[in-house]
């Protein structure tokens, strides 16, 4: 069934089916002020923290399904009928309900039509802005006027933690209250503390308030739901809060005579009481909501504009040009602190998931990527590792250990990650390729502890020197908590084969600036423990795929002749990124993918799943089969598969596994997928499982970097390095002609690939400017201010 479609001109996804399988969600706001938003309005607000932050109240996983939210209630007044502008909470009829969510790039427009009235909300959150908008316009499309009381409504958290608020009730129904300042509710946390910083506000701009309500319970009513809430039945009567919950709702009694149009501006936030009444009158100002929009969307449209694709596929397109994309800045700005699974309970950034997220807007903003780059490296440890959670409040230089009990008290991590810091040496180098800033290497950035500090290059030979003080029996690095399957749990001398994958491309990255320095003793160094890696990796090798790794006790993980677990994703993809597999490993470990791994919907991260032939670090089998870890289709590595093959020059195998894995491809089948078809989700059932395809824990997911590397990279060949830009696409052969838009260290290109063989693979011409290039890379110094680039495969 189909719910919506991509509406690639003005980069917005447009739901047009209201009951969709779950709540179809959009992210608002930055790093200061956070929002997320559903197709029927419901979602929550928080200040810089999904924990610590919150605003408004949304109850996840909820018989009563994506509440509570944003919501504006219209009713008649003469008699009595009512509804919301979004078609959830009221739900009327769809056979005279007509609505449509236009989610776009940070912003969201519902509109509706009931009773002869429309409504248009659009919520945004301003730029550079610690509050939200909801920019209401009201229409009478009757041959009559129309009386209608528009109420706006919220409900408040009462504590800005997230558990606090939900469980410890004994205390926080006890500390707030609301009051009515003019336009606008305002609540109170903890007054006698004297905290205005908490104080919360709705407030009405463009419109007069008839009549309020700050009191949840009262305006809900006993046994009564959003549906059918006592204060739109009956009216608000000016009921406040003292204890219990709060809310917001505000209700302005209006008429609209035929064909006019009435706009009401809600504003929301958690600011002290005088600024928060400046910030609602501000909303007074004709024009300014869209002016703001306007803003947001240039904003927005011009980090996309960055790359750009035109391929005979839409839904490639579609995924390439905005919503892989977008996604990928919302993993990047949020990391995995606040979705509709993700409930905020994580305070802070995960190191690896973090470094990862870098790599997916590196072509699309490489000066946002070095900021975030410079902020992990500072939490680095001085002993090489990463801090495995980077709070917030992050001070470089001054922050504790897992080697202190301090921080494994605050954070609850006990102990390293063997992966950690391995991923910072394809992100850093993504950066330098993609902007040419050889420099960077010489930046002097602080530790996370000790008050330490050292070059970017020095950061990087500590994060070799972490691995190779923690190697397990074999000479591999070893497992520690675990690597970048936390539910396998080799033991703390376990080792990963996937990691020392990492490991060999950390050391062939590395190389290359030692190389550049002139620094022999290290090269010479990087030489020896590359040659002990190759004999012990070698050993790896199962006929025809390599093992996962190695228990504490020295049992192999992942032998082809194991009954369960046999055969495992990432060490087969990483063998091949990292060069190390040979040219027959390479097609025999692929192969063995594409046999016993793959599904319809994507490849599973390992097969046959984990049932009666576990172990004690199997932490999957908490898991039911063909689900997560245990031998679901978990999304992430499907990008380094897509890269694996696409390195191989398997140009229709590679978009194969594009396919299984893009959300967009399922658009026409929407309610078998379930989440958004405009964004990743972290996994898909296997095959075993009776909903194999079905999938979970929608937009916070690396799968949106890696999934974006795999494409521009591997399928679309753009591989950057210190001289300029290397093209060598692994495209499907059906594609007889597309263009590529970049802009690339400043300078535009506009390159066009011709296919006229139907070539999966290589590069017969290259013509810039005009001129005949030798090879495949394009050197900067040659690049004018805008370039043609006219690419024959073959």
């Amino acid at each position: 069934m189909k719910y919506g479609y991509f509406d690639l001109a003005n980069k917005e996804y447009v739901i047009t089916r209201p009951d969709t399988p779950g709540p179809w969600a959009n992210y608002l706001g930055d790093p200061e002020y956070g929002a997320i938003i559903s197709n029927n309005a419901g979602g929550y607000s928080f200040v810089k923290s999904g924990a610590n932050g919150r605003i408004i109240r949304y109850r996840f996983n909820s018989v009563a399904m994506d509440q509570p939210g944003r919501y504006i209630y219209i009713k008649d007044a003469e008699n009595n009928d009512f509804w919301t502008a979004s078609w959830a909470p009221v739900c009327k009829p769809l056979d005279s309900f007509k609505s449509e969510c236009r989610h776009g790039t940070a912003y969201t427009v519902i509109s509706s039509e009931y009773s002869n009235i429309k409504s248009e909300v659009t919520y945004y959150v301003p730029r550079n802005a610690s509050y939200e908008v909801w920019a209401a316009k009201v229409t009478n499309n009757d041959t009559k006027p129309r009386k209608l009381a528009v109420t706006g409504y919220c409900e408040f958290v009462n504590d800005n933690n997230y558990e606090q608020d939900q469980v410890n009730l004994q205390y926080t129904l006890f500390i707030t209250r609301t009051y009515f300042k003019d336009n606008f509710i305002l609540q109170k946390q903890n007054e006698t503390l004297k905290k205005p910083e908490l104080d919360k506000f709705l407030g009405l701009a463009r419109a007069d308030v008839s009549a309020y309500c700050g009191d949840r319970d009262r305006f809900v009513g006993p046994y009564r739901s959003y549906a059918n809430p006592q204060g739109i039945e009956e009216g608000l009567k000016g009921q406040l809060n003292y204890n219990t919950n709060s809310c917001g709702a505000l209700q302005s009694d209006i008429v609209l005579q035929p064909g006019e149009t009435k706009e009401l501006i809600y504003v929301m936030g958690q600011q002290p009481e005088a600024v928060a009444r400046d910030i609602v009158a501000k909303y007074n100002t004709p024009g300014i909501v869209e002016k703001e929009v306007e803003e947001l969307k240039n904003y927005w449209h011009s980090k996309l504009g960055n790359f750009e694709v035109k391929t005979p596929d839409e839904d490639f397109n579609n995924m390439v040009n905005v919503w892989n994309a977008y996604n990928c800045f919302i993993t990047f700005t949020w990391s995995r602190a606040a979705s509709f699974q993700y409930c905020g309970l994580r305070n802070g950034f995960g190191y690896r998931d973090t470094v990862q997220d870098i790599q997916g807007i590196i072509h699309l903003a490489p000066e946002m990527a070095k900021k975030q780059i410079e902020f992990m490296l500072s939490a680095q440890v001085t002993n090489g590792a990463g801090l495995p959670l980077v709070k917030y409040t992050h001070t470089p230089g001054k922050e504790n250990t897992p080697d202190d009990p301090e921080y494994v008290k605050e954070t609850g991590h006990p102990s390293y990650r063997a992966d950690d810091a391995l991923w910072l040496f394809p992100t850093i180098y993504k950066y330098i390729s993609e902007s040419g800033d050889i420099a960077f290497l010489d930046e002097e950035i602080l530790y996370a502890n000790d008050g330490e500090s050292g070059t970017v290059y020095d950061h990087l030979k500590r994060a070799i020197m972490f691995s190779m003080n923690n190697l397990g029996s074999h000479g591999m690095p070893a497992g520690l908590h675990a690597d970048w399957n936390d539910c396998l749990r080799l033991g703390k001398k376990g080792e990963s084969t996937f990691v020392a994958f990492q490991l060999v491309y950390a050391i062939k990255i590395l190389k290359e600036y030692a190389e550049l320095k002139n620094d022999t003793e290290y090269i010479a160094y990087l030489d020896e423990i590359k040659a002990k890696l190759d004999g012990i990796l070698s050993a790896c090798w199962n006929e025809d795929r390599w093992i996962r790794g190695y228990k504490e006790d020295g049992e192999v993980i992942g032998k082809r002749t194991d009954p369960e677990a046999n055969m495992w994703l990432n060490p087969q993809s990483w063998s091949v990124i990292s060069g190390f597999a040979s040219e027959e490993q390479a097609k025999l470990a692929m192969d063995s993918v594409e046999r016993e791994l793959n599904t319809p919907y994507g490849a599973m991260v390992m097969y046959p799943a984990y049932d009666n032939h576990g172990f004690d670090g199997a932490l999957m089998l908490c898991f039911n089969k063909c689900t997560k870890e245990n031998a679901g289709i978990f999304s992430q590595p499907q990008g380094w598969l897509i890269l694996a093959e696409a390195l191989m020059g398997h140009g229709n195998r590679a978009y194969k596994y594009w396919k299984e894995a893009a959300p967009a491809t399922y658009n026409e089948n929407a309610e078998h997928r379930c989440l958004e078809p405009y964004v990743y989700g972290q996994f898909v059932e296997g095959k075993d499982s009776p909903f194999a395809g079905r999938a979970h824990v929608h937009w916070l997911t690396g799968t949106a970097s890696t999934v974006m590397v795999g494409t521009i990279e591997g399928i679309l060949g753009m591989r950057p390095n210190a001289e300029g830009l290397v093209i060598n696409p692994s495209v499907p052969s059906e594609w007889k002609e597309y263009e590529i838009i970049k802009n690339f260290r400043g300078k535009k290109l506009n390159m066009k690939f011709i296919n006229p063989n139907g070539a999966e693979c290589g590069v017969k011409e290259i013509v810039l400017n005009g001129e005949k290039l030798e090879g495949n890379l394009v050197p900067a110094d040659k690049l004018s201010e805008v370039n043609d680039i006219v690419v024959t495969l073959g």
